[in-house]
């Protein structure tokens, strides 16, 4: 039984399933790894300033990720930026919705009491841009080094930045 786990775990893993079981179970394991300091989460160095930027316009900052809660915690807790989770005012993962799905944007507007219209939504996968900007958020896609690369009609469709100061959002009111 033990080795039949083991093979599904490998099995999700080479297909990049985003299960929630699967990203729970990633974040347990990762608890420990983090807590002894063998790793730590890489945060690009234009990451915490523009959201500091952010948050001093009054803006709120959540994170969606299809990790876990535990495992976004325990990455933005041991950064290599140091512990940053007092810059972020929620977390969701898939527990709210699949990232494909343009019904998890509308939960998440729901939950943190706004309108779609009122969120940017980055993210560096297509489908997901895709899904959001169905549910009327505005979204960028983010070209970092090791992203899957995107066609030719993604690059003229979707608004890119390869560093978060390239965007200019207007103060909160």
């Amino acid at each position: 039984v033990i080795q039949a786990v083991v093979d599904n775990v490998h099995w999700q893993m080479s297909l990049d399933r985003k299960t929630t079981a699967l990203k729970q179970l990633q974040g347990h394991m990762w608890r420990a790894a983090y807590a002894t300091g063998h790793i730590k989460g890489e945060i690009f160095e234009d990451v915490v300033p523009a959201i500091r930027k952010w948050r001093e316009a009054g803006m709120k900052v959540y994170i969606y990720s299809s990790g876990s809660i535990e495992a976004q915690k325990l990455l933005f807790g041991y950064s290599t930026e140091g512990d940053i989770l007092e810059l972020f005012d929620g977390h969701f993962d898939t527990k709210i919705g699949p990232k494909v799905e343009s019904e998890s944007y509308r939960r998440i507007a729901a939950s943190i009491g706004c309108t779609t219209t009122n969120i940017l939504f980055l993210t560096d996968v297509p489908r997901e841009a895709n899904a959001a900007e169905e549910a009327d958020t505005h979204v960028a896609v983010v070209i970092r080094p090791g992203n899957a690369g995107l066609t030719d009609d993604e690059k003229s469709y979707y608004s890119l930045i390869s560093s978060f100061t390239e965007l200019f959002l207007p103060s909160s009111t």
